[in-house]
């Protein structure tokens, strides 16, 4: 076996078409475009090439054919965040052979640790953890856009390399074609939240899009600061380039703003599946396909959609204000009654109280993924996410009392 880092444009095409040749015939895989790969990797395009790096292979057996691909990356800002420096892996693919799998793995962790890294997680992104993050390990079924899918057997290849799960992932489905999808004691508390005094709720609107992206970005970087090690602002700049690039499929009545006396507290964002129509593309935007593109969209072939990202301020948290938020977008489902289902993903194990809210509207867990760990240098111990969340929560109030 041979692995050859990713230099050419033979190599880059080689890296994207792969997939597609191991998942040929899995009705549920669902082929990403191949331009939205390829811009993960492009520093031009993807932000997180200021404060890190990234490189990826692909592996081929002795008759040159390929057999698995992988790419590796250091988030200085996330590596900084762990207590060892932690580099992290993803756009993990192999063919059924444990051998394989295992030079991908010696081939990341060797890059890492030549690098400083003392850890290692995959499978993961290079860039935000709300699209190709996790091992997927329950619920194969057809992913939603931007969450990963990939064959049952990694699991074992990851386990038996010496990877343990550092959190788990829970994505949770609603069934909104029902005559009552709220439950009742849910629909009481949420109603009564919504009509109090000084509490406002519009949807996003592209006249306005200036203002509706300065809410999120005030109502983001005061929340997840808080409760994010790895904290980084949200770009306005890059919220609006997503925004723009996303107008061809995003429904504007799925992304909710609470505000108290005019002052944004609360968002909500849901995208309209695109994966339930990209699923025709096999991974080309071509001209043919932009067409089918919108005649697909006329015809509702999106019945589903992804809560993407959500954000509560600080000072309105335990409110129950994502209760009215939820009650708003349930009554746009109850319009547009082509959306059939809507996906909460993903939900980590250490963020309970998220969870009982998913679990209170009625929402099935559908699907588990893993965020799995490997420790470079075995002289340092290993925590799990939650754990060392409690660890740093104690180690503040320590210091808040000295």
């Amino acid at each position: 076996m041979r692995v050859t880092e990713v230099t050419t444009r033979e190599h880059r095409k080689e890296f994207v078409d792969f997939p597609r040749r191991l998942y040929k015939g899995d009705p549920f895989w669902v082929c990403p475009l191949d331009s939205e790969a390829e811009a993960l990797f492009d520093p031009e395009k993807n932000s997180t090439f200021r404060h890190g790096v990234a490189t990826r292979w692909i592996l081929t057996d002795s008759g040159g054919k390929t057999i698995g691909r992988v790419a590796a990356f250091i988030d200085e800002i996330r590596s900084k965040a762990n207590r060892q420096p932690t580099g992290g892996f993803g756009f993990f693919e192999v063919i059924e052979s444990r051998e394989a799998a295992f030079v991908l793995f010696d081939t990341v962790r060797d890059w890492l640790s030549a690098r400083g890294m003392k850890a290692m997680d995959g499978p993961i992104n290079f860039g935000e953890n709300d699209n190709y993050w996790g091992l997927l390990v329950d619920g194969f079924m057809q992913p939603g856009f931007g969450m990963p899918y990939n064959k049952k057997y990694y699991r074992q290849y990851f386990e038996d390399y010496g990877f343990v799960t550092y959190f788990e992932q829970y994505s949770y489905h609603k069934n909104v074609a029902a005559v009552e999808v709220f439950p009742e004691r849910f629909r009481k508390i949420a109603e009564w939240i919504s009509k109090r005094p000084g509490y406002t709720y519009r949807h996003f609107e592209y006249k306005n899009k200036d203002k509706f992206i300065a809410d999120i970005v005030e109502i983001y970087n005061a929340t997840w600061s808080v409760f994010k090690e790895d904290f980084t602002p949200l770009d306005p700049a890059m919220l609006n380039n997503t925004l723009s690039q996303a107008k061809a499929f995003l429904d504007p009545e799925l992304i909710w703003f609470a505000y108290h006396n005019e002052k944004p507290v609360a968002f909500f964002i849901l995208l309209p599946d695109l994966n339930q129509i990209i699923r025709h593309f096999n991974g080309r935007l071509n001209l043919w396909n932009m067409i089918r593109f919108v005649w697909y969209k006329l015809t509702h072939e999106i019945t589903r959609a992804r809560a993407l990202v959500a954000g509560v301020h600080p000072s309105y948290q335990n409110s129950g204000i994502e209760s009215a938020i939820f009650l708003e977008i349930f009554h746009v489902f109850r319009r547009k009654k082509f959306y059939k289902e809507f996906e909460l993903s993903w939900v980590g194990d250490f963020n309970p109280k998220m969870i009982s809210i998913y679990e209170a509207i009625g929402a099935i867990r559908a699907k588990t993924h893993l965020t799995m760990r490997y420790m470079i240098d075995k002289t340092l111990p290993f925590k799990m996410y939650k754990d060392e969340m409690e660890e740093n929560k104690a180690e503040r109030q320590a210091k808040l009392r000295e």
